[in-house]
C-alpha cells in the first residue's frame, strides 16, 4: 500500500491552455522522494471519495527541489483537469517512490545519443539533461522534440540554455502541422528520408546512435520500424540493441 506524502504546490505554468508545468515541494525538502533522471513518479488526489492517482515523469534533475512535472489536461481524465486547477499553497498528494526504466543507466555506450520525443515526452529528456550522465558517456546528443504547433513546444528557453552551455547538444524541434520548427512532418517520416539527420548534422545507426523514443505511441511504434530497417532494435539486458522505449499515454 502507497504510504503518500503531502505536498505543496510551489507553482504552476501554463503553456497553452492544454500543456501545463507543475511544481510542488514535498515535505521534508527533495531528498524525500528519490528517482533517477528519466523515472516517474504519482501524483494523486481524492476525488468523490476516491484517490485518484496517475503517473507523470520528473522534469527537474534528482536532488533538486521543487520537484516539476509536465503534463497534459485530458478532457475525460479524473485527474489532470483537477490538477489544472490547483494553485500556490494548495496541496497534491506525491508518492515516495519512482519507477521506469527510461534511464541512462539502461541505455548501453555508444558516440551519439538521440533523445526523440513528442508532446510532454520531452519531460523525462529534460531530466536526463539537467545530469552529468550524457555529457560523460555520449561524445553527441541530440534532442528531438516534435508538437502539432510551434506554441506547443514548451521550455524553449531552457532547451536554449542548455544548448548554449553544452556544445555536444543538439537540440531539433519539429512542427507537423504549422511552420515554427526546425523541422516539419512527422518523426518517422523524417528519419525516412534522412531530413532529421541532415539537422542534427550526424548520423544515426546501429554501429554509433543508441535513441531513447517516449510519446506518442504511434510515432513509438513508427519510428521503431523505421530504425529496424537500418538493423537497430529494442535494447533488453539479455539482448542489447540500440531502441529504448517508453510509450508516455
Amino acid at each position: 500500500m502507497t504510504t503518500w506524502l503531502e505536498a505543496t504546490v510551489a507553482a504552476q505554468t501554463r503553456w497553452t491552455p492544454r500543456l501545463l508545468s507543475l511544481r510542488v515541494a514535498p515535505p521534508g525538502g527533495a531528498s524525500v522522494v528519490r528517482f533517477e533522471a528519466g523515472q516517474f513518479g504519482k501524483l494523486a488526489l481524492d476525488i468523490g471519495g476516491e484517490r485518484v492517482a496517475r503517473p507523470y515523469s520528473f522534469v527537474n534533475a534528482p536532488g533538486t527541489s521543487p520537484l516539476e512535472f509536465f503534463y497534459a489536461i485530458v478532457d475525460a481524465g479524473p485527474l489532470s483537469p483537477r490538477l489544472a486547477m490547483l494553485d500556490r499553497g494548495d496541496k497534491v498528494l506525491l508518492a515516495p517512490s519512482a519507477a521506469g526504466f527510461l534511464v541512462l543507466s539502461e541505455v548501453p555506450e555508444a558516440q551519439t545519443l538521440w533523445m526523440i520525443a513528442t508532446g510532454t515526452g520531452v519531460g523525462p529528456f529534460l531530466s536526463i539533461l539537467r545530469t552529468d550522465p550524457p555529457w560523460k558517456r555520449y561524445r553527441r546528443v541530440v534532442l528531438v522534440y516534435a508538437a502539432r504547433h510551434a506554441s506547443e513546444l514548451a521550455y524553449c528557453g531552457a532547451l536554449d540554455a542548455l544548448a548554449q552551455a553544452r556544445a555536444e547538444l543538439r537540440v531539433v524541434r519539429i512542427t507537423s502541422r504549422d511552420e515554427g520548427g526546425v523541422l516539419r512532418g512527422r518523426i518517422p517520416a523524417l528519419i525516412a528520408d534522412g531530413s532529421l539527420e541532415a539537422a542534427a548534422g550526424c548520423g544515426l545507426s546501429a554501429d554509433s546512435s543508441q535513441v531513447m523514443l517516449c510519446g506518442n505511441p504511434e510515432m513509438v511504434k513508427d519510428a521503431i520500424a523505421i530504425l529496424a530497417i537500418r538493423g537497430m532494435k529494442k535494447h533488453r539486458r539479455r539482448n542489447p540493441g540500440q531502441i529504448t522505449v517508453e510509450n508516455y499515454w
